[in-house]
């Protein structure tokens, strides 16, 4: 892929086997309605959005030879330029089991037994020819490489799900834009409140740190800004919301790349992140950035929940 890329990642590349079932998931147990075999993980579903949203995506992470990558194969099928990807021959996609329920809402179990991050010999021109990188939990397997980034100059997204310790505080404090679950923020600060979790994840060299709370919205607080902003869900039929997260991480890095403002950023991946979970799978509701633009017509706009 010649040109400049907007966003290259390393992180979760998966293969998902997806149950839908006919009750939500608290019933304890229902009938099957259908099955799907599909692709995802965290970063490689994400770099499959910005290909969706007319950005342009490299996954920078382990591949396994060529002859066996089911799932490199299918990131370049869908755009996302997997060229600079390191090879070794140990190196598998994650294995899924996701049980989808009738609301929606899903359970994910998995098998990450397989190497994870990338090469710490990474030439210096497959950092520099993007303007972000994009990153999840597993970077604790590559962090000098995140280290090397952050030294070039590229500008570091992270959406990390959960801590392995103090590796992930390390990874967490290269980045400049913390894109969070809220159960993360709740589980790191020992807080409830999203305003005391965001003022709690505040560091001075941030640029931003959002919490993603699902059908409730997210909150955003900025660099230079005193406001600390809801920015509203957008209401949908939701069929899946397996991707949802990483569609919004996407969306975010892409917006990040362009050149916009957090808050503006936020509000473009929470109408990527609507449009994606109402189709089944992780990325076949991966909207056009045109839809995206439709559908923020309707959203209503952020609010300001403190001014400090």
């Amino acid at each position: 892929m010649s040109g400049r890329i907007d966003v290259i990642g390393f992180g979760a590349i998966a293969v998902d086997h997806i149950v839908y079932v006919d009750r939500p998931l608290s019933a304890g147990k229902g009938k099957v309605t259908g099955r799907r075999l599909a692709h995802g993980g965290n970063v490689a579903t994400a770099l499959v959005a910005v290909a969706r949203l007319g950005g342009r995506g490299a996954f920078i992470g382990w591949l396994p030879d060529l002859a066996d990558d089911v799932a490199g194969i299918e990131l370049q099928r869908e755009g996302v330029d997997i060229s600079m990807a390191p090879h070794r021959p140990d190196a598998a996609p994650i294995r899924s089991q996701i049980t989808v329920g009738s609301d929606g809402e899903r359970f994910i179990a998995y098998d990450d037994d397989v190497p994870h991050g990338t090469s710490d010999s990474l030439a210096e021109e497959t950092f520099t020819a993007a303007a972000v990188l994009l990153v999840d939990g597993y970077a604790v397997h590559s962090e000098p490489a995140v280290g090397r980034a952050k030294a070039l100059g590229v500008t570091i997204v992270a959406d990390i799900e959960w801590s392995v310790g103090e590796a992930t505080d390390r990874v967490m404090a290269l980045a400049d834009h913390l894109v969070l679950p809220m159960a993360f923020g709740r589980g790191a600060t020992g807080l409830n409140d999203p305003v005391d979790i965001l003022d709690r994840l505040w560091r001075s060299d941030l640029t931003a740190v959002v919490l993603t709370d699902g059908e409730r919205g997210s909150y955003l607080r900025q660099i230079g800004d005193e406001r600390i902003w809801h920015i509203p869900a957008i209401p949908v039929q939701t069929v899946d919301t397996t991707g949802a997260g990483d569609c919004y991480h996407g969306a975010y890095a892409l917006a990040v790349a362009r050149g916009e403002k957090p808050l503006d950023c936020a509000a473009y991946a929470t109408a990527a992140a609507a449009l994606s979970v109402t189709a089944e799978g992780g990325r076949s509701g991966l909207p056009t950035d045109t839809a995206c633009r439709e559908i923020m017509r309707q959203a209503a706009a952020p609010t300001i929940v403190k001014l400090r």
